[in-house]
């Protein structure tokens, strides 16, 4: 089955408390995640950023909101229990939970306005696509949106620009996740040779130990298993062992597997992932904002 999500897990993790005993959240949600047969793959599912699996975001989210609710109570750290007004609830024999029916509760209800004063709708609460996301999720999918569309524009500008540009962009891409030695070094190595199916030679560390032979094509007919069996060639004249193979397009499956199976360490960058490395690595790019996600330091608050 799909992952639930976190509104889905409000009434099992409150019927979980039910028995009235301390519990950590950990063992809430190795109980809860039996209770929903989820699958390994499931279970270890992580958000975009893979700070946190899914499923234990989306619990520890369930009990935040039934603990505004007043539901849920936190009688020591890291540890929860049932309160009275949860009990209650269960006696009801609720068929679900969720934001709407824990309304109710006028402490939901002020919590609920808090956040609503601080979205983008000005009030009128929040978007129905997003009720079935945790405030996480939602942060996380909209960075997604916003890094899918700067890849798009990054790609669009480096294959409509000039071609000594999308050379600098491999220099200064490699350089920034630690190959090619110096700038200096790296600038002199990429594009030198041309010859063989080989554009340039890098440093794979700052000390040299061992030498990458690059690659760069920026096409738009996808790349295939003939292009690479010539590169490898290249690298075997050279008795190399390791090549990267960068381009604006992007590969066969056939040559995919190719890689997969011969001596030689290959590398194979398509479009996409060229994209995504230039935002990660800020080549082209520049930060417009930041915003930094911080959590309560429970230690603060139990000094004496």
């Amino acid at each position: 089955m799909a992952i639930p999500d976190y509104q889905s897990c409000m009434l099992p993790l409150l019927r979980f408390a039910g028995d009235g005993q301390e519990h950590q959240l950990k063992d809430a949600i190795l109980a809860l995640a039996d209770e929903f047969a989820l699958s390994d793959g499931e279970r270890n599912e992580f958000l975009p950023s893979g700070q946190q699996p899914v499923f234990t975001n989306r619990v520890g989210w369930a009990r935040t909101y039934l603990k505004k609710a007043g539901l849920l109570a936190s009688p020591r750290r890291g540890y929860f229990q049932i309160t009275d007004r949860g009990r209650s609830v269960l006696q009801e024999r609720p068929v679900a939970i969720s934001q709407k029916s824990l309304e109710r509760f006028p402490e939901f209800v002020e919590f609920k306005a808090i956040r609503r004063d601080k979205s983008e709708d000005g009030g009128a609460g929040e978007p129905e696509s997003l009720l079935g996301q945790t405030p996480h999720e939602a942060l996380e999918s909209a960075y997604d949106r916003l890094s899918a569309e700067l890849a798009a524009d990054i790609l669009s500008n480096i294959k409509s620009t000039d071609p000594a540009l999308f050379e600098n962009v491999v220099v200064e891409l490699l350089v920034k996740m630690g190959y090619g030695g110096s700038r200096k070094d790296a600038g002199r190595a990429i594009g030198r040779s041309g010859d063989e199916g080989i554009d340039g030679i890098i440093k794979e560390d700052h000390l040299g130990l061992d030498n990458i032979y690059i690659q760069a094509k920026r096409w738009e007919a996808t790349i295939g298993r003939p292009e690479i069996q010539k590169f490898a060639g290249a690298l075997q004249g050279q008795r190399a062992r390791k090549g990267i193979f960068i381009t604006t397009s992007d590969f066969t499956k056939d040559a995919r597997d190719y890689v997969s199976r011969i001596d030689s360490r290959i590398i194979l960058i398509d479009g996409a992932t060229l994209s995504k490395l230039m935002i990660e690595f800020g080549v082209g790019v520049t930060p417009v904002v930041t915003y930094q996600v911080k959590k309560l330091d429970s230690d603060y608050f139990s000094q004496n």
